[in-house]
């Protein structure tokens, strides 16, 4: 039996959603023992050695301003983003943190329809902000509603 095209990029995208979503918990663990610091470390090496066995090369060298630009998109959107998230799982729960990291794109979207001015989004857009925000209700509710 094949799959489509279609039917495999839900699958690949539902599996990363879930290994994604996993990493809240498993970094909450990790807390137990490491520091946040040793975790991004850990994390950051891990991420490195995995890529350069999938895909062992070097760049050809394009011009000091071209590194600083990849050096920024590093630091501001992995070093930083994870180093925030793992101290915030130092203070509150994984799914306030996963909460919290899952408003950021959907009030991104809604800002930039509003300032951008761009066109508008289809149906499903509205329907997946619907569905974000039903799931955020019941993280938020915990089972306290009856």
């Amino acid at each position: 039996m094949l799959l489509s095209s279609r039917t495999k990029g839900h699958l690949i995208a539902l599996m990363t959603v879930f290994i994604w979503g996993i990493t809240y918990i498993a970094t909450k663990v990790l807390l137990t023992e490491f520091k946040p610091i040793e975790i991004l470390f850990f994390r950051f090496t891990l991420g490195y050695a995995t890529l350069w066995l999938l895909a062992p090369r070097f760049f050809a060298w394009q011009g000091i301003k071209q590194e600083l630009m990849f050096l920024g998109a590093g630091f501001c959107g992995v070093t930083c983003y994870f180093l925030c998230e793992n101290i915030a799982l130092t203070y509150t729960t994984a799914s306030n943190v996963g909460v919290i990291t899952t408003l950021a794109p959907v009030f991104t979207a809604i800002l930039a329809i509003f300032f951008l001015k761009t066109e508008k989004p289809a149906k499903s857009f509205y329907i997946g902000c619907l569905f974000s925000m039903i799931g955020i209700v019941l993280i938020t509710l915990n089972g306290k509603f009856v």
